[in-house]
């Protein structure tokens, strides 16, 4: 005699993660609540990224599985940024789950307000963008995501706030993918 369970419905959830920086990134967001996770790993992203997804659901008590994914598009490594986009692609194939695409810089976003947001991209240029923020995500792109000299570019702000090369926020980069991020995205690469 074979018994079926009735079909588990999924939860709303959503899975956030960035392989671009030197940072693993990663957040979650379900009905009710919301995880993230950020350590500093350097070029273990590829070695850590399945334990790491696996123990943030786990963290916040999640079956594992999403009904959106996204995926920081960077700028980044060749080989950071494909990692996150494989696996991405990966899960949402078991899954069935649709994968969305922001640019990494928008999850360098701090607070409220106009701000730029830069990432090295060496020999004394970076990758910079200015954005307008409300409630933490980005609304408005003041000043699209260019590779630029850092003098050059400082020199254009005008007293904004100016994060440089920090931590990248999974959350920041969650609630932009959930508010307009791409269906056709591609990966940017240093």
């Amino acid at each position: 005699m074979t018994v079926s369970a009735a079909p588990v419905t999924p939860l709303s959830v959503t899975l956030a993660l960035d392989t671009a920086t030197p940072f693993l990134t990663l957040a979650v967001s379900w009905p009710g609540g919301e995880l993230e996770r950020v350590q500093e790993v350097g070029r273990a992203s590829a070695e850590r990224l399945a334990d790491e997804t696996r123990a943030l659901f786990g963290a916040a008590g999640l079956p594992f599985q999403a009904q959106t994914i996204v995926i920081g598009t960077g700028p980044g490594s060749y080989t950071g940024v494909r990692v996150g986009a494989s696996y991405a692609l990966g899960l949402a194939r078991v899954w069935g789950a649709e994968v969305r695409g922001v640019s990494t810089l928008e999850s360098l976003v701090r607070g409220d307000g106009p701000q730029a947001v830069s990432l090295d991209a060496r020999k004394g240029n970076v990758y910079s963008a200015v954005y307008e923020v409300s409630a933490g995500t980005v609304t408005d792109t003041v000043q699209p995501v260019a590779r630029r000299p850092l003098a050059e570019f400082e020199a254009e702000l005008s007293g904004l706030p100016h994060w440089r090369d920090p931590a990248p926020s999974g959350l920041a980069l969650l609630r932009a993918g959930l508010a307009h991020g791409a269906k056709d995205w591609e990966l940017a690469y240093l």
